[in-house]
């Protein structure tokens, strides 16, 4: 760059970060203003005085905005059914679930070639004796023997007494029952307690756990809480089976005293790395092999309400073999002051949780970042990570015909992004009409002239026929192209029918397709009524068994499942319809498989990538309007539905193995006939012996 050239872009810059530093001091002094006005008004008696009135009012407006966030009569009714399904799958997984003679028999005789000792690790403190005794019983009743219960107790004295005399009690009857073992292998109860001088809290209280685990493998359970009494069955023959050095299952939240009467059922993903960062999906029931514990700690008690989550990002970043049994198998019991019923109960939770991810982002090397809070739930995180430089994206919008189409999408672009390294590539393949030959001659002369390349995929008889005739039409060769024509280190594929919303949407990929370990990244796409057309692809979801996209035609304001449309994650594909991802990693896979004409090419080229070792993620921050199918139709009828059935055999044959694995990040206990992640009720009782 000539000295001219770098004084012009310092100068440049240098005004734009006055500027910029302007704006940070206005909205501080507004933001200092409005602190001290809130301030008066939460120290005012009145304001204290009103809370209940308060409370009620936004209890009101919650159910207000849930009703709301269904988008219309038709989207409440089918949040109604979901209800009912739920409602219908929760008898299946609460203690009918639970193992019959038989099948205790049959379990508690199994012999593993590896049976390691798990210690769990239970704090307790001024514990109610119902739920000590819920606790410590539904360890008792494990099909698995070979465990060992570790309490450390820091409750006062006025609670102390009653807790030490009930679990000696269940200490004597454990020791009994294994005195009298025809084996004779344990003589002593395999309940460890230890009286604590004070109480230090979750993370103290369970770090002292530990100090009496003698297993090969450590477990974490709640003082309140219930395990499922083949979790340890479940647990161990996945050590066996898979070599398992961290495993977790699926859980719900009770409340009262019976876990029948559930609130949630949390069925979760395969480890995901990305949803991990932005929510504690994995929670319970954590077993772990205890070496992965060497030379670090357990529970640190610097992130103290989300000492699990620190515990379980550091762990799973030294585990080589995490499996996830899912199946229900873990109670959580809510009551008040837990963090099931409020999170507002551990108000420090929250920032614990954020030091957590920061700290964990930081060992991975990231450095400037930013952590905040979801309208899903304050510990559902968006993380923005740095855009490193302004390296060259090049957007390819394959069109033929659709003039204001293309317009529209162009025009989006050009209007709403911040970004400005870009470039524009139109692959013509196959128009006729006037107005779009119109239309390319005003980008080629116009104002985006230094932006807008129109390539035309037939140019001199290139890809034509021997006869020169046109060859059917060919999606993924037409993509391919478009691409060789480009020049950026990044390539966005773009549908001619989309329009920008988010102004950093860009920003918003590049910040996930700059990371060495991620392929595509995806955006979310709306219908023009603002039901969402795409939030990821889930393999095998629908009537084809080949690929579907999750929450299709729910309103936009959802938050999703568990909160799942509300935090960037992993998954096994994103569409074509807008798709990122660096030039590199694109040439390396051999781009899309022409042989995917006009179907499922994008899911395919994503499977490609996962099958190099890459994530592909997709995240709800950029957004665009989808005007699906204006270019070539919709795959229900006619030829159109013969060339897609064509297509989807041919990927089913060639992603048989992926595809009868199942998705790692859709649960099997979901349909693959509703995009809602309703239960698979009647496929429940198959999933019980698996």
């Amino acid at each position: 760059m000539s000295e001219i050239d770098y004084k012009s872009a310092y100068e440049k810059e240098k005004l734009k970060s006055a500027e910029l530093a302007s704006r940070i001091a206005e909205l501080e002094d507004k933001n200092q203003e409005l602190q001290f006005k809130l301030d008066r008004i939460k120290n005012n008696p009145i304001w204290k005085a009103s809370t209940p009135a308060r409370n009620t009012m936004h209890w009101v407006i919650r159910q207000r905005d849930r009703i709301r966030n269904q988008g219309s009569l038709k989207g409440v009714i089918a949040k109604i059914k979901y209800k009912q399904i739920e409602k219908k799958a929760m008898t299946h997984y609460g203690t009918e679930s639970f193992p019959s003679e038989e099948t205790r028999r049959e379990q508690e005789n199994t012999k593993f070639e590896y049976e390691p000792l798990i210690s769990i690790l239970v704090p307790l403190y001024n514990t109610p004796e119902k739920f000590l005794r819920d606790m410590v019983e539904s360890v008792l009743a494990q099909t698995y023997s070979n465990w060992q219960l570790c309490l450390a107790d820091g409750s006062d004295a006025e609670h102390i007494e009653l807790v030490s005399r009930i679990v000696k009690e269940y200490q004597d009857k454990d020791a009994q029952q294994n005195a009298g073992d025809a084996a004779g292998k344990r003589l002593k109860s395999r309940i460890s307690y230890m009286k604590l001088e004070k109480n230090e809290g979750i993370s103290g209280n369970t770090n002292h756990c530990l100090e009496l685990a003698e297993g090969e493998y450590i477990g974490l359970f709640d003082h309140d809480d219930i395990l499922h009494p083949e979790v340890l069955y479940w647990y161990v023959k996945a050590i066996n089976e898979e070599k398992a050095d961290y495993l977790y299952c699926d859980e719900t939240t009770f409340k009262g005293d019976d876990i029948n009467k559930m609130i949630t059922m949390h069925f979760k993903p395969d480890y995901a790395i990305d949803n991990l960062r932005a929510n504690n999906y994995i929670c319970h029931f954590s077993v772990f092999k205890r070496t992965l514990l060497d030379g670090t700690e357990l529970f640190r008690t610097k992130f103290d309400g989300s000492q699990d989550h620190d515990m379980i990002l550091r762990l799973t970043d030294r585990a080589e073999h995490i499996v996830h049994i899912p199946k229900l198998l873990y109670y959580w019991r809510s009551h008040a002051g837990s963090v099931a019923s409020d999170i507002n109960a551990k108000p420090y939770a929250i920032e614990a949780a954020k030091g957590a991810v920061a700290d964990h982002l930081r060992r991975h090397g990231y450095d400037h970042f930013k952590i905040t809070s979801t309208r899903a739930f304050e510990t559902i995180f968006k993380i923005s990570y740095e855009v490193v430089g302004t390296p060259k994206i090049s957007i390819v919008i394959p069109n033929c015909e659709h003039a204001e189409d293309l317009k529209r999408c162009i025009d989006s672009i050009y209007e709403k992004s911040v970004y400005d390294n870009y470039e524009i590539i139109v692959v013509e393949n196959g128009s006729k009409g006037s107005e779009i030959k119109g239309y390319y001659e005003e980008l080629k002369n116009g104002s985006l002239k230094d932006i807008v390349k129109v390539v035309d995929f037939y140019e001199n008889g290139l890809h034509l026929n021997a006869d020169g005739s046109k060859p059917a039409f060919n999606y993924s060769a037409v993509v391919n192209y478009g691409v060789s024509k480009s020049t950026g280190e990044y390539i966005v594929l773009l549908n001619n029918d989309t329009q920008v919303i988010t102004v950093n949407w860009m920003e918003e990929l590049l910040m996930y397709a700059q990371r060495s370990d991620v392929g595509a990244v995806g955006a979310k796409l709306y219908f023009p009524d603002r039901k969402i057309q795409h939030a990821g692809v889930v393999l095998k979801l629908g009537a084809h068994r080949t690929a579907g996209h999750s929450h299709y035609g729910q309103a936009g304001m959802n938050l999703g499942y568990m909160g799942r449309l509300c935090y960037a994650q992993d998954v096994s594909a994103v569409t074509g319809a807008c798709l990122m991802v660096s030039r590199a990693k694109y040439d390396e896979v051999g781009g899309f498989d022409e042989g995917f004409q006009v179907s499922l090419n994008d899911v395919d080229f994503c499977l490609k990538l996962r099958d190099k070792g890459y994530l592909n993620v997709f995240t709800p921050f950029a957004e665009l309007f989808h005007y699906e199918s204006l270019s070539r139709g919709l795959d229900l009828e006619g030829e159109n539905a013969k060339r897609y059935e064509a297509e989807s055999e041919h990927f089913r044959t060639k992603w048989k193995k992926v595809l009868d694995k199942g998705d790692p990040y859709y649960n099997p206990n979901f349909s693959l006939d509703r995009s809602d992640f309703s239960l698979n009720v009647e496929g429940y009782s198959s999933l019980r012996t698996q």
